[in-house]
């Protein structure tokens, strides 16, 4: 017996593994990540249609009527392309997993994330938006400085090149990156503290799950030391021997209850729902400082691929299904949708 049909909408990656090719659908999902959460839902006694978020995802939504949506859709293209999917189903009145479309909008845009957190005094980096390449740069930035898209996701853009030390560094990176990404250079002061990144599940007050942090001192000389491309998807890779990701981190409880309590500011702040992922770094006087929040964070089945949220999940002992299950329970739940009482169909 099948209670109601699930659509699960997403962007696949062109061809396995693409995304250590290239960083241009980095944001996309692997077709056995994409199965892993068919399979997950379907193990609950669920029917799910699998609908790929491209120009035809409106005509499916509209035509297979699911009951539910569990979105992990990046969108196709542009600034707020991770709005592209929520917008579709409000506009058809379906109910679906996640943020809406003006926090997914909002939290893309790395610039308006930040002023947001500014004006609720939640710390940040001090930045700029350097929307062509000779725009002067502002006296209150001190360098090193960071310099990275302002609209993407999976450090895309980010690599050993975003420090920069010196305004002759600043103005070729900030050249690259809106020549290539087609969009302007988010340009923050540099933080040289701890980095973590905090993953938090359910609504009313969500839970705040072990925090992840990235140790960089096993890398060989010249990688970057934060959580740049070239680690995420090279050195902290199945096959690679380095360990950059550690959950729980070992931190005292001072600290630990800091980035606790900024996390969940944030989401309450920008008003995340079901899930979400923060990404933190310490200032010089150990003050967690929010990086940028992901929305849609990645979930990646296999756990040597470190996948960060699915990673911080399986430290407080759940499994994958138990994780996609949970993002999908409590989105049915803000919906004050009855959740059907499991049937096993021989």
């Amino acid at each position: 017996m099948v209670f109601m049909k699930i659509g699960l909408t997403y962007n696949s990656l062109p061809e396995k593994n693409s995304r250590y090719k290239t960083d241009e659908f980095a944001e996309f999902d692997d077709i056995s990540t994409i199965l892993a959460m068919k399979n997950a839902i379907e193990s609950d006694g669920y029917e799910v249609v699998l609908i790929e978020a491209n120009e035809d995802a409106y005509e499916k939504l509209k035509n297979l009527k699911p009951d539910f949506v569990f979105n992990i859709a990046e969108g196709l293209r542009g600034t707020s392309r991770e709005s592209q999917i929520p917008a579709m189903l409000e506009m058809l009145g379906i109910p679906y997993s996640g943020s809406n479309v003006l926090v997914h909008a909002i939290s893309l845009d790395k610039a308006k994330t930040k002023e947001v957190l500014d004006y609720y005094g939640i710390p940040t980096p001090k930045f700029q938006i350097f929307r062509i390449e000779n725009e002067k740069l502002n006296k209150d930035l001190n360098f090193p400085l960071f310099v990275k898209p302002n609209a993407e996701g999976s450090s895309k853009g980010i690599t050993s090149k975003s420090v920069v030390n010196n305004e002759e560094e600043l103005r070729e990176r900030v050249k690259f990156i809106i020549s290539r990404y087609k969009q302007p250079a988010l340009v923050e002061e540099f933080l040289d503290g701890r980095e973590f990144t905090v993953s938090l599940l359910g609504n009313d007050p969500p839970e705040v799950l072990p925090i992840v942090e990235f140790k960089f001192d096993s890398l060989p000389n010249g990688v970057p030391r934060f959580d740049c491309y070239e680690v995420k998807w090279f050195w902290d890779s199945p096959k690679s021997k380095v360990e950059t990701v550690i959950c729980p981190a070992k931190i005292d409880k001072e600290l630990e209850i800091k980035i606790k309590n900024i996390a969940l500011d944030t989401f309450r702040i920008l008003d995340c729902v079901d899930f979400c992922r923060i990404d933190i770094r310490l200032d010089k006087n150990n003050m967690p400082n929010v990086l940028e929040i992901n929305t849609l964070p990645g979930l990646i089945p296999d756990p040597k691929e470190n996948s960060r949220f699915p990673k911080a999940c399986y430290a407080a002992g759940m499994s994958y299904d138990q994780i996609i299950l949970s993002i999908l329970r409590a989105a049915m739940k803000r919906y004050n949708i009855e959740i059907p009482v499991k049937v096993h169909v021989k």
